[in-house]
């Protein structure tokens, strides 16, 4: 039986853990031909597990947010396989949770460039080869911090607030050319970008608290993004474009309250 993306090339970027590294494994196990970038070593580990489970990968060392970089790593996939089915535009960094007078332009310039400039370049590199081919898929890392305040720094959400209307902006600006172009919104998942949080909540001896703002009541895991842009890659999604796919165990349907058990208290 063929996998979903039997035969296609896919382009991940931050490509060397968390996210990234569980949707090119997961890429790979479907029949994709996988082009893993990063800026660190660390994707050339995530290619090693790809190899090792019988996929097809190539690593390349690359700043997901320089033009010429991205540039380069389309070319490469093009060159190398002949052509480019999927680019997810993974890579991002929050930036840390320096409050909005603690931050300096040049955070704010460092943040957007990355996160926000860096998925331009990869829709822009990107479907000048898939319109071409008449199809293709373009994937965006946004985040539930792009969708109100609560989530992340003042920086970071407003670069993920960008991504979200981007992806919605690009999909009317590559209209009929059948590549659609769609974010998805990770609530928080365990990651090399949240280490932190989860490492404090656990020595704290309050790993329970987790996740708990949200109906699940957990932290998500990398393996569940992967599983939702495996979807909007796929044929699955071929008629889902522009659109801001929210995965956050529920966090955003409703403004966090510190909220009492159904059962200990009158409805």
């Amino acid at each position: 039986m063929s996998g979903r993306l039997e035969g296609r090339v896919a382009v991940v970027t931050g490509a060397g853990g968390g996210i990234g590294r569980a949707t090119c494994r997961l890429f790979a196990r479907e029949g994709a031909i996988v082009v893993a970038a990063d800026l660190g070593e660390s994707v050339v580990e995530t290619v090693e597990l790809i190899r090792d489970a019988g996929g097809r990968a190539d690593p390349l060392k690359l700043d997901a947010g320089k033009d010429e970089d991205v540039a380069r790593l389309v070319g490469h996939a093009v060159d190398t396989h002949g052509r480019i089915d999927v680019m997810f535009a993974n890579a991002g960094i929050s930036g840390g949770l320096k409050g909005l007078f603690e931050q300096e332009a040049s955070d704010w310039a460092e943040i957007l460039r990355v996160n926000l400039i860096g998925p331009f370049l990869a829709i822009k590199h990107a479907s000048a080869h898939m319109v071409k081919a008449g199809k293709g898929s373009i994937i965006c890392t946004a985040s539930v911090a792009g969708l109100r305040s609560g989530a992340g720094g003042p920086a970071y959400s407003a670069s993920k607030a960008g991504v979200i209307n981007l992806v919605q902006t690009s999909a009317q600006q590559l209209s009929t050319s059948n590549v659609r172009v769609n974010a998805i919104c990770p609530g928080l998942i365990e990651t090399g970008m949240t280490e932190m949080i989860y490492d404090r909540a656990r020595k704290a001896g309050k790993a329970d608290l987790i996740g708990h703002l949200n109906p699940l009541r957990r932290g998500g895991e990398p393996d569940e993004i992967a599983h939702a842009a495996l979807f909007l890659a796929s044929d699955d999604a071929s008629y889902v474009n522009g659109h801001a796919l929210v995965v956050d165990g529920g966090l955003s349907s409703s403004h966090p309250f510190n909220r009492q058990d159904l059962g200990r208290t009158a409805l």
